[in-house]
């Protein structure tokens, strides 16, 4: 399938679009355990705050202060009776994993002040228009539902649209670029139609004026 086979004739990658690192790997489910595992937590979060009307707050510290209490006891017990600590693992974040998110993220927030830049100073009347509708859809959607069925919704949609047109990719492009000719199609139609007689019209009240 050609470059121009494909939605706005683009040569790259599903995977190089996304930042081809660790981000794009999880999205794209190339790491399947840790974006199931990520589904899964996030999934019984959203349970346990629906559920039990826990602020996430309070529920953090809850967590973090069960989770001291067990260890500490353990390692206390362990010490007068000559067991072995607890098997906590060496937790860090790798050099690898910091660079791939920074990276990730410094190129999607300067992408976004400079686009919020050319709006505000009025120098791109359509991006206005589309960054205009995207806020008005956000309202609306959030007068919707809540913040935390919204985030929980969203990390779905992230975790599995983007997998789903890599994999089916050649056949979204194919259907999209079919209906985008037959809109184009209708436009010209309509302009011949509608619009020409409009400016024609208007063209002939001009001239009696």
């Amino acid at each position: 399938m050609g470059s121009s086979d494909r939605l706005f004739n683009r040569q790259r990658t599903v995977h190089q679009i996304l930042g081809g690192g660790f981000v794009a790997d999880v999205m794209l489910w190339r790491r399947k355990n840790l974006t199931v595992g990520i589904l899964v937590v996030t999934l019984a979060v959203w349970l346990v705050f629906e559920k039990s009307g826990y602020t996430l707050l309070s529920l953090v510290s809850s967590v973090l202060l069960l989770l001291l209490a067990i260890l500490f006891l353990w390692a206390k017990s362990a010490a007068i009776l000559n067991r072995p600590p607890p098997p906590l693992p060496d937790l860090y974040l790798s050099e690898e994993l910091v660079n791939d998110l920074s990276g990730f993220l410094r190129s999607h927030i300067n992408a976004l002040l400079s686009v919020s830049k050319n709006v505000a100073l009025g120098k791109d009347t359509t991006m206005f228009i589309k960054v205009a509708a995207y806020l008005w859809l956000i309202s609306f959607i959030g007068g919707l539902t809540d913040i935390l069925t919204l985030g929980y919704t969203s990390l779905v949609i992230v975790l599995t649209i983007p997998s789903l047109y890599e994999k089916y990719e050649d056949y979204i492009d194919r259907y999209v670029l079919m209906g985008c000719r037959k809109l184009q199609q209708l436009y010209v139609e309509f302009d011949v139609v509608c619009l020409s007689r409009v400016r024609k019209w208007i063209l002939e009240k001009k001239k009696l004026s």
